[in-house]
């Protein structure tokens, strides 16, 4: 009897193909909508985490002022190399630290020019940024104390100069001085911040306080904390340490900041899942006007075959058995532009993840669930008709035109 019922309401859809397509057009809007949606959403996600992990790995920034500022303290104290040695000896569950100073540039070599950042700091710079080379060497000891010619060059910058050429053993002009490249970083991209991080010429610190800024100042201290670490109790004796070396009174507040990129990462996060959370109830939304395309449709069906369903009842059929057919047309109808809506949504979510350059994050779960709730809405929605369709007396039905 199931059977009959079931071939029965397959081809009640195959009379009116071009109906029930329309039909099921807003249920695989709505499926689809929802797992591109949240895909994307999860996508988005991981590139945020992974673009602020490439900054540095449990990497603590210290700046002046008391706000976030990446152009200058804002009229604060800046620190001095002295600090970052101090942080070093006498802070706990520290793995590196990097002074950093910082300024733009135009770079000259090979007949070519390019406007870049000009970092200066230590070799632990490579270890809390999170930083390769991709070939070449990081910088000796006597090159960092005597303030030497020597630059190691980022990917955006070996290509703008040097085309195909790796660049390494050739000379670099900044400003008044020329300083031979002695190693090229692995490429990481864009950061976060939507900022070219292989766009950059690193050069010892010494070298940039003296043949650059001409000054002492370092702009920023990077702290790599050892895995484990608990980075509140570090940012607290960070912040007492800084204090004092600041000569900061009990009642001064602080003149400089601590960002913990780890946090940033997971507020970041929150709110692209938020936002995620957002769109796909947004497009949920969708699946229920299919429901209701569908509740509409099996109406104009239940009206169109009165006088069939007035002859079933009248040769014997059950209530339950004429409820059943059009309560499986509904949900076929409907659990249909389920299936149709997750083969176009993992088209659409594929080729938008590459335009959007975020990873394709496939989810089992989200497509699982999009597919119930699509067949829950053609049952749902389609109990209406169908309940109406087995309540019809026989007698009215037949004589209906």
């Amino acid at each position: 009897m199931l059977m009959s019922t079931i071939l029965l309401a397959f081809r009640s859809i195959r009379r009116n193909l071009l109906r029930s397509f329309l039909t099921i057009l807003g249920i695989v809007i709505g499926v689809s909508a929802v797992i591109t949606m949240v895909t994307l959403g999860n996508g988005a996600t991981v590139a945020v985490q992974n673009q602020i992990s490439s900054l540095g790995t449990n990497l603590l920034q210290i700046r002046p002022g008391q706000r976030m500022m990446f152009g200058g303290g804002g009229g604060a104290a800046a620190f001095k190399e002295s600090d970052a040695d101090a942080i070093a000896s006498q802070i706990g569950g520290v793995m590196a630290v990097a002074p950093e100073g910082r300024t733009s540039a135009v770079v000259v070599a090979n007949g070519r020019n390019w406007s870049t950042s000009i970092t200066g700091s230590t070799n632990d710079w490579f270890r809390t940024n999170n930083w390769t080379l991709a070939s070449g060497r990081q910088f000796e000891d006597g090159e960092l104390k005597s303030g030497a010619a020597v630059c190691v060059i980022g990917e955006t910058v070996r290509r703008e100069l040097f085309d195909s050429a790796s660049g390494l053993g050739e000379h670099v002009r900044i400003k008044q001085f020329s300083c031979e490249v002695v190693g090229v970083l692995a490429s990481k991209g864009q950061a976060a911040m939507g900022n070219d991080q292989d766009d950059v010429v690193l050069i010892p610190l010494h070298t940039l306080q003296r043949r650059v800024t001409g000054n002492q100042r370092v702009a920023t201290l990077l702290v790599s904390m050892k895995d484990g670490s608990d980075s509140n109790v570090l940012k607290a004796s960070l912040t007492q340490l800084l204090r004092e070396r600041r000569k900061l009174a009990v009642t001064d507040e602080d003149n400089f900041n601590i960002l913990d990129t780890r946090q940033l990462a997971e507020t970041m996060s929150g709110t692209t899942k938020v936002m995620t959370t957002l769109l796909g109830a947004v497009a949920a939304v969708s699946l229920l006007v299919g429901g209701i395309g569908i509740m509409n449709i099996m109406l104009v069906s239940v009206t169109e075959r009165t006088r069939e369903i007035g002859l079933r009842l009248a040769i014997g059929a059950m209530e339950r058995e004429v409820l059943l057919q059009f309560l499986i047309e509904a949900t076929v109808l409907s659990t249909l532009g389920g299936v149709v809506g997750i083969a176009l949504a993992l088209v659409a979510s594929v080729v938008l993840a590459q335009l959007m350059q975020v990873p394709y994050m496939f989810n089992t779960s989200i497509n699982i669930m999009s597919f119930l709730f699509s067949a829950a809405i053609g049952m749902l929605f389609g109990y209406f008709p169908a309940r109406r369709a087995a309540q019809l007396d026989p007698i009215e039905a037949l004589r209906h035109e």
